[in-house]
């Protein structure tokens, strides 16, 4: 059986708003200056990881929930093709949470690859897998050399975007994760007094086939 591995908690960007309390903030950037980075959208989804043999949210001993329903009827589909030992991390959208989609390409939107020895793989290397499995990336908003002024203009619809989430463009290990991975979330981002998983299923809405 697979090794599970709860997927760990991301540091905020020092000019993020939306950290909560128990958040961590990174106090230095320094280890991301010049370094090839990739800006993709920070998705309103549950954190999920698919394995060979299984799947789980960001608790390892995720229950079950009507959410998870079809999120599990893909890894029925690709779960024998994924390599022993490695695992496939993304956001699963089905359910509405604080914001609304309605045009997603997929309700799996993956953001990372490890292998078998714990290694993120490149976004490139990321790319090329997740293609051969007909997977869906998360959206790319921006790549190439990190410049914190750069960064710091991004703009994204908060009406419509929970924010973003820088990543080194190469491969990096799980025990490296937090000088590889930051991320920016609006102000308030929950905005529910009553968690998702406890409100009626809404389903996000899928792009009308061309």
């Amino acid at each position: 059986m697979d090794t599970r591995v709860k997927y760990p908690r991301t540091p905020h960007l020092p000019w993020s708003p939306g950290a909560s309390r128990d958040d961590v903030y990174l106090a230095d950037i320094s280890h991301f200056i010049g370094k090839h980075v990739v800006i993709t959208e920070k998705m309103d989804g549950e954190n999920t990881s698919l394995y060979r043999h299984g799947l789980h949210a960001r608790s390892l001993d995720s229950r079950h929930h009507p959410s998870r329903d079809w999120v599990k009827a893909l890894h029925a589909q690709i779960g024998y093709r994924i390599p022993a030992g490695w695992r496939i991390c993304g956001e699963n959208c089905f359910a509405q949470h604080s914001i609304g989609y309605h045009n997603l390409d997929s309700y799996f939107l993956a953001f990372s690859v490890w292998n078998e020895y714990n290694l993120c793989l490149s976004w490139r290397e990321t790319q090329d897998f997740l293609h051969k499995l007909g997977l869906t990336p998360v959206p790319v908003i921006f790549e190439g050399l990190f410049d914190a002024e750069t960064v710091q203009q991004i703009r994204v619809d908060t009406r419509a975007s929970e924010g973003y989430v820088v990543r080194s463009a190469g491969e990096f290990a799980f025990a490296d994760f937090a000088n590889n991975i930051a991320k920016w979330v609006r102000s308030h981002h929950v905005q529910s007094q009553q968690h998702w998983m406890h409100q009626v299923i809404k389903a996000n809405g899928l792009r009308s086939p061309s």
